[in-house]
């Protein structure tokens, strides 16, 4: 996905000019402080809010060209605290993901999608439940099944770890791994846990102010200055069995 000058302004610039090319069957963290802009930008990747400058290529086809039933056949969102008002048991709600494909009309391979759905997601168990009695994590995995079972190449998920403790935040992240491991499929992820993206990402993106300040892989974006500069605040990173770890320096001078 090519991201060229994308703005979005309010009063001011949200986003600002942004350029990024995000890579296919790659998971890709956006981070940054509030405010900066990543979930508004997710939004426009996805088409669920306008830009005002630039383009978004999806596939190489500008994202407002796309019809809207083939752009939810190649790319899946899911929006930050996304709730169900509904009752429907876990097996009708990862149904939903099919719709683009069979306007309502289950088939046989329809039910075979949605059944690898619940089983990759560890929700074989919870078919018959009602999604309104799931606990954060159970009710995070459905939404993934959900979305599984749409069977896009994109995946783009606005900050999924918000109240999870941390057992269902290291599931959630582990499925991701999962499917671009072992499902070839291409996510973005915007999360504010700076250790669960270094731990599970490819690549990440941090965002200030509006712009993408850098964008690379793991081991390249954490780093003591970078994150420093980035949070405004006194940081230190250090190594664990292979993964890098961020922390706050203690007594340091501002």
């Amino acid at each position: 996905m090519q991201l060229k000058d994308v703005t979005k302004k309010y009063r001011h610039p949200v986003v600002d000019h942004v350029d990024l090319e995000v890579s296919k069957n790659r998971l890709t963290s956006f981070i940054g402080p509030n405010g900066a802009g990543k979930s508004t930008l997710l939004g426009m990747m996805s088409r669920l809010l306008p830009k005002d400058e630039g383009f978004i290529f999806i596939n190489g086809q500008e994202v407002e060209a796309w019809n809207s039933t083939e752009l939810a056949k190649e790319l899946a969102v899911l929006k930050q605290n996304q709730q169900v008002h509904v009752s429907m048991t876990v097996e009708e709600f990862v149904r939903f993901g099919r719709f683009p494909y069979t306007k309502g009309k289950i088939t046989n391979s329809d039910e075979q999608i949605v059944e690898e759905a619940l089983k990759n997601t560890n929700l074989t168990s919870f078919r018959t439940q009602d999604i309104g009695t799931l606990s954060g994590g159970q009710y995070q995995r459905a939404l993934i099944a959900m979305v599984l079972a749409q069977d896009t190449e994109w995946i783009l998920l606005d900050e999924p770890l918000n109240h999870l403790d941390m057992k269902q935040a290291y599931e959630v992240m582990n499925l991701l791994r999962f499917l671009v491991e072992e499902k070839g499929k291409s996510i973005v992820i915007v999360m504010h846990d700076l250790n669960m993206a270094s731990n599970f990402s490819d690549e990440i993106a941090c965002f200030k102010d509006g712009k993408c300040i850098i964008h690379d892989t793991v081991d390249k974006v954490m780093k003591e200055e970078t994150l420093s500069e980035l949070y405004e605040i006194p940081l230190e990173v250090i190594e664990i069995h292979g993964k890098k770890i961020c922390i706050i320096k203690n007594g340091a001078k501002q």
